[in-house]
């Protein structure tokens, strides 16, 4: 008699219905399982057999083959093991329930205790839609679950809590809903910490509000690292669509923490210079994210950027332009979003002191210019704002004057980007870094005097049709914090001067 169970699976960020079926014939024994599963899946028959006979129950005797539908789809990891046993149970009368509204998700120990696995968030999200009523889960995942309302999760912890649940005979109560969607109060670094680079200061601003890519070219010491990492101080507030998908991306890649369900601080992904190109952009026989997707919504910074190799360098290029990285393998082809604010840095030489005011820089001219064109030209016009960060003099430090904290700057910040939320309310997105070329129109008129500055700039020095692009969207950014609807010459002009650091440094590498 053929039996079976439900489960959910992953196929990157799609999640799909798994229906498990099982069937037991009088012959020799063996135990197959089909449906294209992987390794991890094909163990399952191992940890499926141990857990059965050490929880007392009786292994079924015979030819044992479980088939995992729909069978063109590979199935990965060891999520099965449970879905596969409750068949199992079903199969040999030892088991008398209806679990056709319930579908079962869990890794099994050979005692018969159900280990965490990952995903669990997007497939109770596909459980819901699905029309499952019931989700069985492993325990350490419940809270991870419990942000999805419409379904009875039940956090399992072991094989026999399940089996006496589903008996009737010990019922188990639902995981309780979470619904506290603030966020927890971290102790981030602030900018009241950093003295001085008020020009580096406002700039970050700018990117923050408008959500730019932005490039710090400094001495080191200068402060370039310090200020990059306070950034997700001042970032705008996570709307909750944007925390469930980060949450969704973070519980795929296994890097999510137990204890919180839902990630409502924008993600600070910092990646050491030996990266390779697949952990950045993703990679593995059915691709995880990588680190690019782990940022989505937040920040990606890059220090030392000439110091990434080439390749890893040129990765970037097509998923900060579109906020979507896209994995070919021979498993299949994954889309994963990866909406960052990528924040580069780097010295302006191998010493790092070309251009300081008061230190020699013992890098030759040749030296200087290998050094800078490591970045490549394309990928230097995709980042919106170019920013020196000066060495801080001695007065700055020294000074006893409070600097403006993080909690300050973020509400003009805040302010900012509910102006860009209204604005793109029905637009498809809801920043001023991904308005199309096609919007740039309508959403950025100008007055006379700042067409003239951008015709001028434009015409002076040589930008990209991108570069242009760049300027405008940087201009709606300060044009916003100004609170004015039309694009003024200042904002203009401000915006012009955050291109002009290429042409310093980069004229002749």
């Amino acid at each position: 008699m053929v039996v079976a169970s439900n489960s959910l699976g992953l196929f990157g960020l799609e999640t799909f219905v798994v229906r498990v079926e099982a069937d037991v014939a009088v012959t020799f024994p063996s135990f197959d399982i089909v449906g294209l599963p992987d390794a991890s899946v094909k163990e399952s028959r191992d940890r499926v057999r141990s857990a059965i006979i050490n929880c007392g129950f009786e292994y079924p005797s015979g030819k044992i083959t479980v088939n995992l539908a729909p069978a063109h789809i590979r199935k990965e990891g060891p999520l099965y093991d449970l879905p596969i046993l409750i068949a199992l149970l079903l199969g040999s009368g030892q088991l008398n329930a209806d679990v056709g509204d319930s579908a079962f998700i869990g890794e099994l120990s050979l005692g018969g205790a159900v280990r965490g696995v990952n995903g669990v968030l997007p497939m109770t999200i596909k459980a819901k839609e699905a029309g499952f009523k019931r989700l069985f889960i492993p325990a350490s995942n419940g809270k991870e679950a419990s942000v999805v309302e419409g379904i009875d999760v039940y956090a399992v912890k072991s094989l026999n809590q399940l089996f006496n649940h589903l008996n009737g005979k010990a019922p188990m109560t639902p995981v309780a809903p979470f619904t506290d969607f603030t966020a927890p109060a971290q102790n981030m670094p602030d900018f009241s910490q950093v003295r001085g680079q008020a020009e580096a200061k406002r700039a970050i601003e700018i990117a923050a509000a408008g959500f730019h890519n932005i490039l710090l070219v400094g001495s080191p010491g200068s402060g370039k690292s310090m200020l990059a990492k306070r950034v997700p101080s001042i970032l705008p507030d996570m709307t909750f669509e944007e925390a469930i998908e980060t949450t969704k991306i973070h519980s795929i890649a296994g890097a999510l923490h137990d204890d919180l369900p839902l990630i409502t601080q924008r993600p600070f992904r910092s990646p050491h210079h030996t990266v390779s190109a697949a952990g950045l952009s993703g990679g593995g026989a059915v691709p995880k994210p990588g680190e690019i997707s782990l940022a989505h919504n937040g920040v990606l910074f890059l220090d030392e950027l000439p110091e990434f190799s080439r390749n890893t360098m040129e990765v970037l290029r097509q998923p900060i332009e579109d906020g979507t990285v896209t994995i070919s393998r021979v498993s299949g082809t994954l889309t994963y979003p990866c909406d960052v604010m990528l924040i580069a840095a780097m010295n302006p030489c191998p010493c790092g002191y070309f251009g300081h005011p008061t230190r020699r820089c013992i890098c030759g001219e040749k030296a200087v210019a290998r050094y800078l064109s490591r970045v490549s030209g394309p990928l230097l016009d995709r980042l919106d704002l170019h920013v020196e960060v000066p060495p801080v003099e001695f007065e700055q430090l020294s000074s006893s004057a409070d600097e403006e904290a993080s909690k300050i700057i973020k509400e003009r910040v805040n302010k900012a980007r509910r102006l860009q939320l209204e604005r793109y309310r029905d637009m498809g997105f809801t920043c001023n870094s991904r308005i199309s070329s096609a919007m740039l129109r309508k959403v950025c008129p100008l007055d006379d005097r700042a067409k003239g500055i951008l015709q001028t700039a434009f015409d002076k020095m040589g930008l990209s049709a991108r570069a242009y692009d760049k300027v405008l969207k940087v201009s709606r950014t300060i044009a916003d914090l100004d609170n004015s609807q039309v694009i003024k010459a200042n904002h203009i002009a401000e915006a012009v001067q955050y291109r002009t650091l290429d042409r310093k440094y980069w004229h002749n590498s």
